[in-house]
């Protein structure tokens, strides 16, 4: 029965990150990305090491130097740079659609898989890869002026698909990465690292580069600057705790008790989720066409792992 620990975490990570999204667009739009990028893999980095303190006695995570390299180099894929395209999406276009294109992370999983472990694409795959690009070209595609969103910039919603696309490609490489590191290069394979080292060490990873290019590219200065929003610097902390902190640690607990691929379809249903959430929050209603396209997406993912 340990697949249903490891399903129960990616359902319970997918609402994290739900919650996470509202966070981090509000801020990212206060603030800009790379300021709520740098401070949330602060938070995470404190929190994770408590954590691992309190669970194991050390801050140390007990791995492997292939481990090591493995994990860091997921972290730096999937954390520093995927969530920096995440959040830029997030603020360009807007927590619904941002998180709408964050459902392709499974489809470069895929292909990513096939890539680095060898894992062929099947018919159902390549079916499940169409059907989830169509309906996330009808959500994406849907015009303004047929929900509540204000209308958009054609180059801002341009970038903001570009940066969606990004984040899902560093996100859906990265878990496979993970894997990986996490599995086959244990020193016993039916051991695999604890999913808390696991996530410390993306995260030490993560937060290391990040800070690194906020420094070479002279943003230091204004990212110090925006710490003093403390409404933005609030909703980064929240955002934090649901989404670096548990979502990670949850996301790496699901792939290590169930496979990969029902771990990343259960965590794709933030398309979902995200549009009772908005409507509440924001008062915005999703069109027929932006529920269908949602809808649509998470069938073909359903398709692309289920079968």
């Amino acid at each position: 029965m340990s697949h249903l620990i490891g399903e129960t975490a990616a359902v319970c990570t997918s609402v994290l990150w739900t919650v996470t999204s509202i966070f981090f667009a509000s801020a990212s739009r206060k603030i800009g990305a790379l300021s709520v990028n740098a401070y949330r893999i602060v938070v995470a980095v404190i929190l994770l090491g408590s954590t691992h303190f309190i669970a194991f006695g050390t801050f140390e995570p007990s791995a492997n130097n292939a481990q090591w390299f493995y994990m860091a180099l997921s972290g730096i894929i999937g954390l520093a740079l995927g969530d920096f395209g995440y959040f830029s999406s997030l603020a360009l276009i807007g927590p619904r659609k941002g998180v709408l294109l964050m459902s392709m992370a499974p489809i470069f999983s895929a292909l990513s898989a096939y890539l680095v472990l060898g894992e062929v694409l099947d018919l159902w795959a390549i079916i499940g890869i169409v059907v989830t690009l169509s309906g996330v070209s009808v959500a994406i595609l849907e015009r303004e002026d047929e929900n509540a969103d204000a209308p958009l910039p054609k180059r801002q919603k341009r970038l903001g698909v570009l940066f969606g696309l990004g984040g899902s490609l560093g996100q859906g490489i990265g878990l496979v990465i993970s894997k990986y590191g996490m599995i086959a290069v244990a020193d016993d394979p039916s051991a695999p690292l604890n999913p808390l080292s696991a996530t410390l060490i993306r995260m030490l990873a993560a937060a290391f580069s990040i800070w690194l290019f906020v420094i070479v590219a002279g943003r230091l200065s204004r990212v110090i600057q925006s710490s003093k929003d403390g409404k933005a610097i609030t909703r980064t902390l929240g955002g934090a705790a649901t989404g670096p902190f548990l979502g990670v640690w949850l996301s790496m607990v699901a792939v290590t008790y169930t496979v990969a691929g029902v771990a990343a379809t259960l965590m794709s249903l933030m398309p979902v989720m995200i549009i009772p959430v908005v409507w509440m929050i924001y008062k915005q209603r999703t069109s027929w066409r932006g529920i269908l396209g949602a809808g649509i997406a998470v069938i073909g993912v359903a398709i692309l792992f289920l079968m």
